[in-house]
């Protein structure tokens, strides 16, 4: 099973903190409205709160979070409160795109998506990749569905 390139864990903490900023923002601006009564500390602890669940997920999700290409799969491994195991057969592959977000692309990372036909769960991200490898594995991901064309889906 490969595992993820360990700068993603940074690019899922930045997420954390930012929305952990956003709930605080949120509050303060409810508190102010609708309250009125809570005291700035109570404000600052409900993001500091926010922003370690997230940052403590985001350290748990990476040691949870692997792929591999079986002989007619993509097979992937991921979650922290709920675990999901992902199958995807290569005949359902419609095409795959690589991206990088403006946090990825500062890291040196990007992600691959695969869109899948069929309309649950319709496409597979793959995070946290280094650049070379995510263009590796899009031609590899994009051979095996040209190669399975003409099977069944399972």
């Amino acid at each position: 099973m490969e595992s993820l390139h360990s700068r993603v864990r940074a690019v899922w903490i930045v997420r954390a903190v930012v929305v952990a900023c956003v709930l605080a923002v949120a509050v303060a601006a409810a508190e102010r409205w609708l309250v009125d009564t809570l005291p700035a500390a109570a404000l600052v602890a409900v993001g500091l709160v926010a922003a370690g669940v997230g940052i403590g997920h985001a350290l748990v999700l990476y040691s949870r979070w692997g792929f591999e290409l079986q002989d007619d799969a993509l097979y992937l491994e991921r979650g922290v409160v709920t675990f999901v195991e992902t199958s995807v057969p290569f005949v359902r592959v419609q095409h795959v795109d690589t991206e990088f977000g403006p946090v990825e692309r500062a890291l040196g990372l990007s992600s691959v998506v695969v869109y899948t036909a069929g309309s649950r769960n319709a496409d597979v991200t793959i995070p946290g990749l280094r650049p070379e490898r995510a263009r590796r594995l899009q031609d590899t991901l994009r051979d095996l569905a040209v190669e399975s064309e003409g099977e069944d889906a399972v």
